[in-house]
């Protein structure tokens, strides 16, 4: 298993500087990460560093509270898209999902979707803030509005992927769409269990210990 394959390499704290974005980028041709995983202002930063690599961009958008209305959404979705990403990362209206305006989640989903198609859409539910019930819920409007993966976490909020919440989501989505988990994956036996598990990608900002472990 080339783990590597299944990281996207990330950097979404606040105080990110181009020069954090560039050695970011570095490292992921470096180590042959699938992807970089940074905010909306360094995708055409990424976009120019990574030329010429097998590297992807996947950019976030609505991060991380995911409040922001979904005009604002699509609007920094298509400037990532325009700047060279490859991927988009939304974070879903955790407020709608619990005060249940399902269809305002799914709509707003299938729209960001439907706008950066054929791109993929990775969706955050943010499970550390819900329910079971909630979980199941969020996880089967993403399939709904037609994403292409289920994201566990931001990283930001009060915690981060479980192995708990991933079992959840499979029952759910069955082999609709894919997963990925991210939050708090800091070593190789927590990564292999992902994906071994049947994650599709894991996003995490450990990835180069991870493959350090894996390949010493």
């Amino acid at each position: 298993m080339q783990i590597e394959r299944y990281i996207d390499h990330t950097l979404l704290k606040p105080t990110a500087t181009p020069k954090a974005i560039r050695q970011l980028c570095s490292e992921a041709r470096e180590f042959n990460f699938f992807a970089v995983c940074v905010n909306s202002c360094y995708v055409a930063l990424a976009k120019e560093e990574l030329k010429g690599s097998m590297v992807k961009i996947a950019a976030v958008i609505g991060f991380p509270l995911g409040a922001m209305s979904t005009e604002a959404k699509l609007c920094e979705a298509q400037f990532c898209v325009d700047h060279g990403a490859d991927e988009i990362d939304m974070v879903i209206n955790v407020g709608w999902l619990k005060f249940g305006e399902y269809g305002l989640v799914k709509d707003e989903i299938a729209k960001i979707k439907q706008a950066i198609a054929p791109m993929k859409l990775k969706v955050i539910i943010e499970t550390c803030y819900l329910t079971a019930e909630e979980k199941k819920i969020a996880s089967m409007l993403v399939v709904e509005g037609k994403a292409d993966f289920v994201k566990t976490s931001t990283g930001f909020g009060s915690g981060g992927a479980t192995f708990e919440d991933v079992e959840l989501i499979k029952r759910v989505i069955q082999d609709k769409i894919k997963i990925k988990a991210s939050g708090g994956i800091k070593d190789k036996i927590t990564a292999k269990r992902y994906l071994d598990m049947g994650v599709s990608r894991l996003g995490t900002s450990s990835g180069i210990v991870i493959v350090k472990e894996t390949n010493p």
